[in-house]
């Protein structure tokens, strides 16, 4: 099982990162978590396209993580000539979003179907809204969800992928929870977003400041990390964005609370598990 990074940034524009997603490949079976700015490029990069998805899923409805998935759907659409569902995992709400994609497609959907003759109906998309402790399968990858912590955006959701006796932990935006240690317990990569609290501290201004009390930081990543005995540590989503000769401080925060592997993400980063 391959995990890529296909998206490694924030809200904050970046030219070489993008938005959040992560892409899993497990054998054949490829799978979207989250839709950040920028996901269909980078999947291009990582070897893949929209109609290989066997599905998407969402951690939650914050714009950074969904504002590319109407490129997605759209661009599955068109790939697999109208013949394929692109199955959309998600938490409550993700049915009414979805629909709301839709809706704001329908030009587009009406340009495309009345110009194609392959084209006979709009994209197919089969949601389904997940509460934590579900479980279900996608190809042959066992998915299981849990409730994360990343108040007041509720609900909010983390995924554990195991296949082939792999495991990863993909957890999206939150603070230590026990949906975390859950998810992480025994994975062999967990992937957490972090911020650096001592910077984002030192950022003089009031949305930033806020962003404190609903992030992860390195180190509370790497104390959840220790405690739940992952076998490897990656962080993404990182804010600020750090440069690359800055790599070595984020690492070395990290490494005085967990000696397991710590991977820092740049886009198309590939994890083997």
């Amino acid at each position: 099982m391959d995990v890529v990074l296909t998206g490694t940034g924030s809200p904050l524009p970046d030219a070489d990162r993008a938005g959040p997603s992560t892409l899993v490949k497990a054998g054949d079976t490829h799978i979207l978590v989250d839709a950040g700015r920028g996901v269909v490029m980078r999947m291009a990069g990582a070897g893949s396209l929209p109609p290989f998805l066997a599905a998407v899923l969402i951690t939650h409805l914050h714009s950074d993580h969904v504002c590319a998935l109407n490129d997605v759907i759209t661009t599955h659409w068109v790939m697999s000539q109208g013949n394929a569902t692109l199955p959309i995992y998600g938490p409550p709400g993700i049915a009414r979003f979805v629909e709301r994609q839709l809706h704001a497609l329908e030009p587009d959907i009406g340009y495309r179907i009345e110009h194609h003759d392959v084209l006979t109906e709009g994209p197919k998309v089969a949601v389904a809204e997940v509460e934590p402790g579900d479980g279900f399968g996608v190809g042959d990858v066992t998915v299981t969800a849990a409730a994360t912590e990343h108040a007041p955006v509720r609900p909010t959701l983390g995924f554990r992928l195991e296949h082939g006796g792999a495991s990863a932990a993909l957890v999206g935006d939150t603070i230590p929870c026990e949906g975390v240690d859950d998810l992480a317990r025994d994975a062999d990569v967990y992937v957490q977003s972090v911020i650096r609290r001592d910077l984002v501290e030192a950022i003089p201004h009031p949305m930033m400041q806020d962003i404190l009390d609903y992030h992860s930081g390195v180190v509370d990543a790497a104390r959840t990390a220790a405690r739940v005995g992952a076998r490897r540590l990656a962080l993404t989503h990182m804010v600020p964005a750090p440069a690359r000769d800055q790599y070595h401080d984020w690492v070395a925060r990290a490494a005085e609370h967990y000696d397991g592997e710590i991977i820092i993400g740049d886009d198309l980063t590939t994890i083997a598990v």
